[in-house]
């Protein structure tokens, strides 16, 4: 068990709806303007952008380069490219293609909106616009800049990233998977990206190996826990507090932690995961209680 003092549930909520209007004050600064030509693309990329997202991703990059001393100006415009290349996703996954989801945080999804090209395009142009960001704001040496690039590219990509988790994701669907395979899937599709966030932030604020090496063990076993509970809410949730389409996992026999393993084991398996993801914090102390604290509020959160 690990010895720090996380924060309370109602402090990490307070927390991160301070995050996510830090983030989207960047945001807004660096998206084109809705009146910008060609406007239809950017009504697009600021429909996605601003449906309301937690802004989870650009919080843990925060904390985790707080806890090294890295400064909130840089981390922050850090965190808004890595919501750039969250939102792409979405617009990407929701797709008639792909998931075929109408529904996206309460608001119909992009290509529902704007049609399937242009949320193509718009995710697209998201995506592209992330790395512009990372290549011309990063305050550290070009050298943590590229590395900085070089995680982030590897954690959306085929070999063990985002891609790679959703191509699998699409090709066991209506199929008998295992717990290895899903296993791949929830590891590469979601927990890659995430723990990619907090590395960046540690990267950033210069974390030694050693350091890097503690985050990383925390971002994995997190980043497997939050979707492990998100399988949990597509069949336990409220439509209506999670803003997305519930039961299809179920009906479209996706490969999910319930359906290998049942309701409660895999309630007990994400609470194991963050047990371990925080107990790889504890040299940090009271510096990682809101690492902690988060990590904490993923298992019970309800959205």
């Amino acid at each position: 068990m690990t010895t720090n003092n996380p924060l309370p549930s109602e402090a990490v909520r307070a927390h991160l709806d301070q995050v996510r209007l830090l983030v989207d004050a960047d945001l807004e600064r660096l998206l084109p303007s809705v009146e910008e030509y060609p406007e239809t693309i950017h009504k697009a990329m600021r429909y996605s952008v601003f449906a309301g997202g937690k802004r989870l991703r650009p919080a843990l990059c925060l904390e985790a380069g707080r806890l090294f001393g890295g400064d909130e100006p840089g981390l922050l415009r850090l965190g808004s490219a890595l919501e750039l290349i969250h939102t792409y996703s979405l617009i990407h996954d929701d797709l008639p293609a792909l998931d075929n989801d109408d529904l996206r945080r309460g608001r119909p999804t992009s290509h529902c909106v704007f049609g399937e090209a242009t949320a193509i395009l718009a995710g697209d142009a998201l995506l592209t616009l992330a790395f512009e960001v990372l290549s011309n704001s990063s305050r550290r040496a070009p050298e943590a800049k590229l590395r900085l690039i070089h995680d982030l590219a590897h954690a959306i990509g085929t070999r063990g990233g985002m891609v790679g988790g959703q191509i699998i994701d699409l090709e066991m669907t209506g199929q008998t998977a295992d717990a290895a395979t899903v296993d791949y899937i929830h590891s590469a599709k979601t927990g890659s990206f995430l723990c990619a966030a907090v590395r960046c932030g540690a990267i950033y604020a210069g974390a030694s190996e050693e350091d890097l090496g503690r985050l990383t063990t925390y971002g994995k076993k997190v980043g497997l826990a939050f979707q492990i509970v998100d399988d949990l809410l597509d069949v336990l949730g409220s439509q209506e507090q999670m803003g997305k389409t519930l039961g299809k996992d179920v009906e479209q026999h996706k490969a999910t932690y319930p359906a290998v393993h049942g309701i409660e084991p895999s309630k007990q398996a994400a609470r194991r995961l963050i047990e371990e993801g925080c107990a790889a914090l504890d040299p940090y102390g009271e510096g990682a209680q809101t690492l902690v604290g988060i990590a904490q509020y993923l298992v019970v959160r309800t959205s």
